[in-house]
């Protein structure tokens, strides 16, 4: 909801495309004295927090234990993370952990701890300094270059700022210079945390900016920073001073299309990267090229797997080949299914706006929803499958014996992602979900939550991807009880700690109905990507009134889990693809076998082995294209990444055997046919990776 005192500025404020169009009013008031002002009043702003503190700090002594199993001792309120890492002679820390929760090197610890130090080769430093370099490029955008800044933050490849500049293009050398330059300076960076009075009054010269961060708000209070002379907006830890960023990078200046459908009318977006050195920018540098090598897009299209068409934007269409891997997966799952004790079910795709309205999806994500006019009602394709399954469950009085229930669903979502958040599988309009939802007591929760980790590690382990999970807590604001979100908290706490793999606590970025476990993977090349989630819903149990008898006899409210393993198949086959590099195991792959024949007299024998390995269910195929080398046949099915090469001539023929060869180039030798047939069996069948056999 948002809070008044911004709703109010927004009533009476033009439109986005009226700002735009008038922005040339704007670059008459923002001078140099206005952006002064702007630093006054944060400073202004700061020395009162500063106040209340000291008035009621007590200095007590502290016992922290670093991650290496060394204590020392420190004072609460004026140690830091930083002081301790120079002590300790720790190098390269961007940012710690204090008891799980992220916290920047000058914010002293406050109560005994466990500490840990982040350097750029973690998921967290590497955001840290982007965040920091974010800082930087606003303020050099500002100051050196005349712009208004709209908006600020992080993608997943670095660091961006929205603005409007007049009548001037950017030269992205000068930009990387002025960053490093004014990086140089070794500027400190300051947090605090105002309330929307206190926004409107810093930011009051762009109204712009202004119905940004409202977009942005989540609570009553937002984050600002101020770096030397700037200041703008933050939503993360930042490093203690810009001198720890010695390079930048700027990748590419675009228009930016807002969240509304309004642009870009002169906004563009300008996107970069920043490194504590030159060797962690070359790092980076080979870990893109190794990402361009393996991007799904390239091997989508050289291995015939699927295609994107204007006529359906952001819905992928998938061929022969891709709809393997695409059913492969589900099949893999549903197997998973049977052995778990989920229920498969089918809902409809299209819904009266009623049943959105009443999940409360409506008020909160009807941007995100499509459409449709008909007879005298509004219709929204569903963006997700939780309210059919309340509808589903409140069909009629459910017991206690009923419980647990696991419906699982693989039904077709719409989102209307913008166009310019479009990018192969990883970001489309048209997906699917391994969806499932569990309505269970609150007695058998933490069972069902050990149940779906078991799940998660079970799947990941067979791709090879390690992994840890992520307890998110209560955001601010949240609905539901305090004592609801505690107990829930703890619950999930002690599913992980049973569990036995690495969690780390993730403060504030549960979602508003309730407390979740991400679980971050890492793929071969080290990237992590989020799939799997377990969410508890405390609100729509509410919304829908669901209800079971217990033994009691009474009635009770069921707690619901909302589930995911590998999150949007889509997304899914993207990862894979890129994280096996176009070369596919055999049991997912959508090429497993090739058959050459040598010589016309052996086409009927190839023909035959194609049709036993098609019948025991493998992708095979005959390459007995005329005029072509053997060597030259081998080497295109090695390109064309087949798991193995069956190589047949007169020998093969008489023995009914076949010659083997590995994708890789590995000579397995002559093997009688039967026998490859059932030791692929049993490689595709227990999903091994394994290549001899």
């Amino acid at each position: 909801m948002l809070v008044t005192g911004l709703a109010r500025l927004t009533v009476g404020r033009p439109s986005v495309r009226t700002v735009l169009l008038s922005h040339r009013r704007y670059s008459e008031i923002q001078t140099s004295a206005a952006l002064s002002e702007r630093v006054r009043l944060f400073e202004s702003l700061r020395e009162k927090r500063g106040h209340h503190r000291s008035e009621g700090a007590t200095e007590q002594a502290l016992i922290i234990q670093l991650a290496d199993g060394r204590t020392v001792k420190g004072t609460a309120g004026v140690t830091t993370p930083l002081l301790i890492a120079q002590n300790a002679r720790v190098k390269g820390a961007l940012v710690s952990r204090v008891n799980g929760e992220l916290w920047e090197l000058l914010r002293p610890l406050e109560a005994d701890c466990e500490l840990q130090f982040l350097d750029f080769n973690t998921t967290e430093g590497k955001q840290a300094t982007w965040r920091t370099g974010m800082c930087v490029l606003a303020g050099v955008l500002e100051r050196v270059f005349g712009a208004e800044v709209c908006r600020e933050g992080l993608s997943e490849s670095g660091l961006y700022c929205d603005h409007l500049l007049e009548n001037r293009a950017l030269s992205i050398p000068e930009l990387e210079e002025q960053c490093e330059e004014k990086a140089a300076q070794k500027l400190p960076l300051t947090r605090l945390e105002v309330t929307t009075q206190e926004v409107i009054e810093l930011f009051q010269v762009s109204h712009l900016r202004l119905q940004l961060i409202e977009a942005q708000m989540t609570g009553p209070t937002f984050t600002v920073y101020r770096c030397g002379d700037s200041i703008g907006v933050c939503n993360g830890p930042l490093l203690p001073h810009t001198g720890l960023l010695k390079v930048f990078k700027m990748l590419q200046v675009s228009p930016v299309t807002l969240t509304n459908g309004v642009g870009p009318l002169g906004m563009m977006r300008v996107m970069g990267v920043a490194f504590p050195g030159q060797r962690e920018k070359e790092e980076w540098e080979r870990e893109q090229e190794e990402a361009r090598k393996r991007d799904h897009r390239r091997i989508g299209t050289d291995q015939e797997l699927f295609f994107f068409n204007d006529v359906s934007p952001g819905s992928c269409f998938f061929l022969p080949k891709g709809a393997h891997i695409y059913n492969t997966l589900t099949d893999f799952i549903k197997s998973e299914y049977r052995r778990r004790g989920f229920d498969e079910v089918v809902t409809p795709t299209l819904y009266k706006t009623a049943l959105w309205e009443r999940s409360g999806h409506w008020e909160h994500y009807s941007e995100n929803m499509f459409t449709v006019s008909g007879d005298t009602h509004t219709y929204a394709l569903k963006p997700m499958n939780c309210p059919a399954h309340c509808l589903m469950f409140e069909q009629r009085l459910r017991s206690w014996r009923e419980l647990p229930l696991r419906w699982a669903d693989f039904g077709a979502l719409h989102r209307n992602e913008l166009s310019g958040a479009l990018g192969g599988l990883t970001r489309v309009r048209r997906f699917c979900q391994d969806d499932a939802h569990i309505f269970c007591t609150p007695d058998q929760l933490e069972d069902e939550i050990l149940a779906c980790l078991d799940f998660v590690r079970c799947v990941y382990r067979v791709f090879g991807f390690s992994f840890h999970c992520l307890l998110s807590t209560r955001p601010t604001p949240c609905l539901g009880e305090p004592e609801l979100w505690d107990h829930a908290e703890k619950q999930l706490e002690r599913s992980l700690e049973q569990f036995g793999e690495r969690w780390e606590l993730n403060p504030g970025d549960g979602a508003f109905y309730g407390p979740k476990i991400d679980i971050q993977i890492r793929d071969a090349i080290g990237r992590q990507h989020q799939c799997a989630t377990i969410q508890l819903d405390f609100q729509l149990p509410i919304r829908f009134d669901l209800q079971y008898v217990g033994p009691d006899e009474k009635t009770h409210r069921p707690v619901m889990v909302h589930r995911a393993v590998l999150g949007s198949l889509e997304r899914m086959i993207a990862i894979l693809a890129e994280n096996f590099g176009g070369k596919w195991p055999l049991w997912l792959s959508p090429a497993q076998v090739m058959v050459i024949p040598v010589g016309g007299s052996c086409e009927s024998y190839a023909v035959e082995v194609v049709r036993q390995f098609r019948e025991a269910g493998f992708m095979a195929e005959l390459d007995d294209g005329m005029g072509t080398t053997l060597n030259k046949k081998i080497r295109s099915a090695q390109l064309a990444q087949y798991n193995y090469i069956f190589v047949v001539g007169e020998k093969e023929c008489e023995s009914g055997t076949v010659s083997v060869r590995a994708r890789g180039g590995n000579q397995l030798g002559r093997r009688d046919t039967e026998e490859v047939l059932v030791s692929l069996k049993h490689l595709r069948d227990t999903r091994s990776n394994l290549v001899d056999f």
